[in-house]
């Protein structure tokens, strides 16, 4: 049987500090089908090669020949090239952990060139305290950093940025005709350094098929850059594209000219189209019965080939991501202060992986709910998930993980969050969410004690009216009392904001506003980033923005992508006019700054005052209550330990009696609960049944059942005990 081999591929740039696990996945996925493939993530090979002695001197080589019509920034940089070049490989190898007593010869503020970028440092420099000499050594490290990419952006090609390539190439390019012609430019240096990289993976893999993932604009020009070359020096080699980009933004693909540089262009998961490919070209299968996929026809026209072979690969069958061949040790922890989630965003290494396929609330109007990435939702079982999460700690070293889902299932993060305490794994994840009522302060409390250290969720418009407009499913109250769930349980918590939502007026923007400042006042979010609306095609505003009060004006669709749409919102307000008041005003926040200060004062223009009371969120807050009888069939969990019970002799108004005492071990601190030998016998025996480790659950309704019979009086008395509360502070939950 003839054999394929596949080299996967991911263009620059995504991020600096971990793969994007597109490639990691198919690997898993084509491993389990034993199929050979190898992957490389040019992005990360490319900023190595450039960011070194060899490089940097290439460099300022090139940019000798314009630099007399650059910016006085770029001079200086220029006439400081000597200590950029001698310090770039040692902040490198910092940056990837290597070389950690260098933090403080970088504090010092002697060993750095710095430029333009370095006037951020005073603002900021409060921030690291006396302690903090490793997280400013990394945060001046990526100014350092940052600073080069701008030269470079001045002197090489306006196309250089660290997590993405050519972003203004592929972003709303309806027609391809302007990224032919950039693709057809001469080279630049940059272009050259990845396209060396690609040939020498080439030469060394010698694959049949190389798959290039496109998971946002910033990729669509590397990876067709790869295409054109391979075509050229490889000519046997078939190219396929696909991902998140082509997913969103190629789905009515028209123009046959792309197929000069690819052959096939595949659309949604990649794991069945993928191995249909292979078959093909393995001879097994005609072209015809390709899965999903574009093809340029003999006729020289576009050509959608959809074969059911397999609707789509069941999540529970992807299999695990499988990073070999990745540099993991290599990847770059840069530091970006300003926003608690970019941190982690970009700092240290996360395996990606996802709960769930899809949404499993798709309902939002303004997210592309009719795309299959979102729309189909499809769950894998708690302990297969565990069980990748294993495998992946096995095999990368890495326990830190990402749950890169629209929107992470509460109940599936609930029986994660078991699996992963019983199995004694000690990890630390973060997920993105939903601020719905299913995450109680006690799953939340659960959630922590598994290792979650963040969550990010869309709060939005943080409007009542608009939160029901866009079919969010939560209201402002809702969102308070889940994210200050979180906040206790010592989560940390972003949220994604929005403001440009159709029709929102300008008295909405102060309001909403005004409830952010409210929710960082009360420690409910640590983090938040405003962004402007935008309409896309495959929403239902898009869709049908009539029914949103707006008006769809273009652009024109030129035969290649379609995805973002202009309009026009008559009775909305100028939003643009908000949009730098709103960035300081969270950028202060998230530094615990001005939160007392009127919103109005962000703004250079007049606005109106907000409307909401000032202590909205406090009293949304205190408004939580638990109501036992809704709550009958939720189980009991304890997370601690079962205590170790003496009898003992308390003396109250002259009288002796013999009691109970029951002394907890902590991690933290230990904690004593004294009371009458019969109750504290009953409880000995309710936290060894409700103790995490027992498969089988006690609920609230057996606890009653059992209460009232065996002490013949109300579970009430038990709830407003000091001993139950005392419990329930540290540790006893009570779980949906």
């Amino acid at each position: 049987m003839k054999k394929v081999k596949t080299l996967l591929v991911t263009p620059p740039l995504t991020q600096l500090n971990t793969p994007y696990p597109a490639t990691a996945y198919l690997k898993g996925y084509l491993n389990k089908k034993q199929e050979e493939a190898e992957q490389v993530d040019l992005g990360i090979m490319m900023i190595l090669s450039l960011f070194t002695r060899k490089g940097l001197e290439e460099v300022f080589d090139q940019a000798e020949e314009v630099i007399q019509n650059c910016s006085e920034e770029a001079l200086r940089t220029f006439y400081l090239q000597d200590d950029y070049i001698d310090t770039v490989e040692p902040v490198i190898r910092f940056l990837q952990h290597g070389d950690s007593t260098l933090a403080h010869r970088i504090c010092s503020g002697t060993f750095l060139p710095e430029g333009g970028r370095f006037a951020q440092l005073e603002q900021l420099d409060w921030a690291f305290g006396q302690l903090g000499i490793a997280d400013k050594a990394k945060y001046m490290a990526t100014l350092y950093l940052e600073d080069i990419g701008d030269f470079i952006i001045e002197t090489i090609t306006e196309d250089f940025g660290f997590s993405r390539y050519a972003e203004r190439i592929g972003m709303s390019a309806t027609h391809f005709q302007p990224i032919q012609e950039a693709l057809e430019a001469p080279l630049h240096m940059i272009d050259a350094l990845m396209l060396d990289i690609l040939d020498q993976q080439l030469q060394e893999s010698n694959p049949d098929l190389v798959a290039l993932t496109v998971p946002f604009p910033g990729n669509l020009y590397g990876a067709l850059k790869c295409g054109q070359y391979i075509k050229k020096h490889y000519p046997h080699i078939k190219i396929a594209m696909g991902g998140g980009y082509v997913n969103t933004e190629l789905r009515e693909l028209q123009d046959a000219s792309v197929f000069d540089y690819v052959d096939f262009i595949t659309l949604d998961d990649g794991e069945g189209p993928i191995m249909q490919l292979i078959r093909h070209l393995k001879g097994e299968v005609e072209e015809q019965h390709l899965q999903r996929t574009f093809i340029r026809n003999v006729t020289g026209n576009v050509e959608w080939v959809d074969f059911k072979v397999q609707a789509f690969v069941p999540h529970s069958e992807v299999g695990t991501p499988d990073y070999t061949g990745l540099p993991l040790n290599d990847y770059l922890s840069v530091l970006e202060v300003a926003n608690p989630m970019h941190r982690l965003w970009n700092d240290g290494r996360w395996n990606k992986l996802t709960v769930a396929h899809g949404c499993y609330w798709k309902k939002c109007s303004f997210c592309d709910i009719s795309l299959d990435y979102i729309g189909r939702y499809d769950a894998a079982p708690a302990k297969l998930i565990v069980d990748r999460m294993e495998e992946l700690v096995m095999s990368t070293g890495q326990t830190g993980f990402h749950f890169v889902d629209e929107a992470a299932p509460p109940l599936a993060l609930r029986d994660i969050s078991l699996e992963i305490i019983r199995r004694g794994l000690k990890v630390t994840w973060w997920a993105n969410i939903r601020f719905e009522k299913t995450f109680t302060p006690d799953l939340c409390r659960l959630m922590a004690a598994a290792g979650c250290i963040a969550v990010s969720g869309g709060l939005e418009v943080a409007s009542d009216r608009l939160l029901k407009l866009m079919e969010k499913g939560v209201d402002i109250a809702q969102v308070a009392r889940v994210t200050h769930g979180f906040m206790q349980a010592g989560i940390m918590v972003h949220a994604y904001l929005m403001y440009g939502f159709p029709t929102q007026t300008e008295q909405e923007t102060m309001d909403s506003l005004e409830i952010v400042r409210q929710l960082f006042e009360q420690g409910c979010i640590q983090s938040g980033f405003w962004h402007l609306f935008s309409m896309t095609a495959h929403a239902p505003i898009g869709l049908n923005p009539e029914k949103y009060g707006v008006k769809r004006i273009g652009p024109e669709f030129g035969g290649f992508a379609k995805n973002d749409y202009q309009h026009e919102d008559p009775s909305g307000a100028d939003h643009q006019l908000f949009s730098e008041g709103l960035r300081v005003s969270i950028f202060n926040y998230m530094h615990g700054m001005e939160l007392q200060t009127p919103v109005e004062h962000w703004f250079d223009f007049d606005t109106p005052r907000p409307t909401h009371s000032p202590r909205l969120i406090e009293k949304a807050i205190k408004a939580q209550a638990t109501d036992v009888d809704k709550m009958l069939n939720h189980r009991l969990l304890w997370l601690g330990k079962i205590p170790f019970a003496e009898e003992v002799v308390v003396q109250k108004k002259k009288k002796q009696f013999k009691q109970m005492k029951l002394t907890f071990f902590d991690r933290k601190e230990d904690f004593e609960i004294t009371t009458n030998a019969s109750l504290a016998d009953w409880l000995v025996e309710y936290l060894h049944l409700a103790h995490i480790y027992q498969e089988e659950t006690v609920t609230i309704k057996q606890l009653k059942e059992d209460y009232e019979e065996h002490f013949q009086r109300p579970l009430m008395d038990l709830l407003d005990s000091y001993v139950w509360k005392t419990l329930r502070q540290k540790g006893l939950l009570l779980i949906r």
